[in-house]
């Protein structure tokens, strides 16, 4: 028998043993207060303490679920962004725009600027900038002595590229041996090249310590590099690179097809707008960008896809657990009616009644809601440590997550609350235990 109850039954019967006294108001302490409303509420959750655990285990793999659910996404999401392939994240390509024709045939509506690469370079966020144009060598053979054989088989040879200095750095080139043009060569328009891993394997080229020239027709180029690494031009391994301004004078190149431009990681939405601007500010829609996403993107985008299947899971479990906190409330009711009824009579109104079992299973709901939440913690942090990965948690969202378990509760209870709430004193007492 609770406090309450034994309490209230002692006032009664020292009422009773002075019937002669004129019947005074109830004190407030014969009244059922907070604390007694609290001690009630001990005694209906810690009575049962193998229907605690089973109840709160609902809200408890609901909870964690869903602080699972947000922390992995988040954490995934931050760890994409860093391990996103460092090529496609750093790399804008800004081609000139094309325009149809009414014979089908495509027409570039203008040409990139020789000095396109210093313009851009000014931007923020912009770490390196080359051009780089195919060049028509009009049927020239490309060899590696100056004979010419009649009877030997004609062969294309390696293509030809123009490139302005600052192209190896940005297509993330790796010189294996020598180096690369500079811009005096461009300036100067110097006979020189650069070759292709692959190129200078066809040519018979594999070391330049002696100074090895090719030939272009009659004309001897010499070899000052071996490119064997092009990570965003790998046709460039199969060419003959010339500098820019060595093709504009030789083979009179008019203009260059791409720019390649190297930026920090998350300057792409950033460089993407600016770059037609610095390239032409009257007519910038004459260029076409590709820039990669920015950081807020793609982190939008992996949690979109990681969270649809475990947000379901857990709102199922969620819902779950609410329904076992109404099962085991209605349980609680239909066992305690007796005490409900004894209660009744006594002089406890349904709103205290209400309000007992509504306690109940908030309580239960919070209880179950903390402990899912720090599982939760716990799993992200575990998985991410085992990983090597940074660990991103949100706080507000653990907190709410928590809260969202008494919520639940709340919601579970009201049913049965009002349930042992309508229960009548005589009703209880007769069929009660």
């Amino acid at each position: 028998m609770s406090g309450w109850i034994r309490g209230r039954l002692a006032s009664l019967t020292q009422r009773f043993r002075r019937p002669k006294a004129a019947p005074n108001p109830i004190k407030r302490a014969d009244r059922f207060t907070t604390q007694d409303l609290l001690v009630e509420v001990s005694h209906g959750i810690g009575g049962h303490t193998g229907r605690l655990v089973m109840t709160t285990m609902g809200t408890v793999l609901g909870i964690a679920s869903l602080v699972v659910t947000i922390g992995f996404a988040q954490t995934a999401a931050g760890q994409i962004s860093r391990q996103f392939d460092s090529v496609s994240a750093t790399q804008v390509l800004v081609t000139p725009g094309k325009t149809g024709s009414m014979f089908g045939n495509s027409k570039a509506k203008t040409s990139l600027p020789w000095d396109a690469p210093l313009r851009v370079e000014r931007l923020v966020g912009v770490e390196q900038a080359g051009l780089v144009g195919a060049v028509d060598v009009a049927g020239q053979r490309i060899t590696s002595v100056p004979v010419n054989d009649p009877s030997a088989a004609q062969t294309s040879g390696p293509a030809v590229l123009a490139a302005t200095p600052g192209l190896l750095d940005a297509v993330r080139g790796r010189i294996v041996t020598g180096r690369f043009f500079d811009a005096g060569h461009d300036e100067r328009a110097d006979r020189v090249v650069v070759l292709g891993a692959r190129a200078a394997e066809e040519l018979g080229v594999n070391r330049i310590d002696r100074q090895p020239a090719i030939f272009i027709g009659e004309r001897s180029y010499t070899v000052i590099g071996i490119v064997d690494k092009m990570e965003r031009r790998t046709d460039m391994l199969d060419a003959v690179m010339v500098p820019a301004g060595t093709a504009r004078a030789d083979f009179g190149l008019r203009a260059a097809e791409e720019l390649h431009v190297r930026i920090a990681v998350g300057a792409g939405g950033v460089v993407g707008k600016q770059a037609p601007i610095a390239l032409d500010p009257n007519t910038p829609d004459n260029f076409e960008v590709v820039a990669p996403q920015t950081g807020s993107e793609l982190q939008e985008s992996v949690q979109a896809d990681v969270n649809v299947v475990f947000l379901i899971l857990g709102l199922i479990a969620l819902l779950a657990g609410g329904l076992g906190i109404a099962n085991v409330t209605l349980l609680s009711v239909s066992e305690r009616v007796g005490e409900i009824g004894l209660r009744r009579a006594l002089g406890a109104t349904r709103r205290e009644i209400r309000a007992q079992f509504t306690v109940e299973s908030v309580v239960i709901g919070l209880l179950g809601g903390l402990i899912g939440a720090a599982l939760g913690v716990f799993a992200v942090v575990g998985v991410s440590l085992v990983q090597q990965w940074t660990p991103i948690i949100d706080l507000p969202m653990v907190l709410g997550c928590a809260v969202l378990g008494a919520v639940v509760g709340l919601a579970a209870g009201a049913y049965p609350a009002a349930k042992a709430s309508r229960i009548e004193p005589i009703s209880a007492l007769r069929h009660g235990v």
